[in-house]
């Protein structure tokens, strides 16, 4: 193993706030199934209701937290490869302004589509519970769009990639 350390990005109010609204989905979707798996082997009936909350909040969670994880260097990371390049700085540089040109692109090319899907949600509705299914591919959108301006405000001020994490932390 490395003797370097790895040392943690500050937890800020976002990541707090993230970490909450996750709990509260996963608070919510557990006791969701737990009642409707009690009340289906208990009582023979169930509420129908359970299985799309839970999805619902299953989609919302996920995006939460791809969406505070990218500010956190912990979404997608590949120090291992980047990492050779400590020593060259002006290749370094060029590898993380080409990294901050990838996912600015692919983020943006991933929330025009889930917009797209947005749109088409408006005019219908889920089965059970009724909600606009717009509801679905929303998170999606707000995710990479956010995903995306963080990776142009790090491309414009030439944020460096957090190399904390080495190949064995991998």
């Amino acid at each position: 193993m490395s003797n370097s350390t790895h040392i943690a990005p500050k937890d800020s109010t976002f990541r707090r706030l993230a970490s909450t609204l996750m709990a509260i989905c996963l608070g919510v979707m557990a006791l969701s199934v737990f009642i409707n798996v009690v009340l289906r082997y208990g009582f023979g009936s169930g509420v129908a209701a359970s299985e799309e909350l839970s999805r619902l909040l299953f989609v919302w969670m996920v995006f939460i937290g791809a969406t505070a994880a990218y500010p956190a260097g912990e979404h997608m990371t590949f120090t291992s490869l980047v990492g050779l390049l400590r020593d060259k700085p002006r290749a370094l540089l060029a590898a993380t302004l080409m990294i901050r040109l990838l996912v600015v692109t692919s983020s943006g090319l991933i929330a025009w589509g889930a917009w797209q899907q947005v749109v088409v949600g408006l005019d219908s509705y889920s089965v059970v519970l009724r909600y606009p299914t717009a509801l679905l591919p929303l998170p999606a959108f707000l995710c990479t769009s956010a995903i995306c301006v963080m990776a142009l405000v790090e491309f414009i001020k030439r944020t460096p990639l957090f190399l904390g994490v080495t190949a064995e932390q991998e």
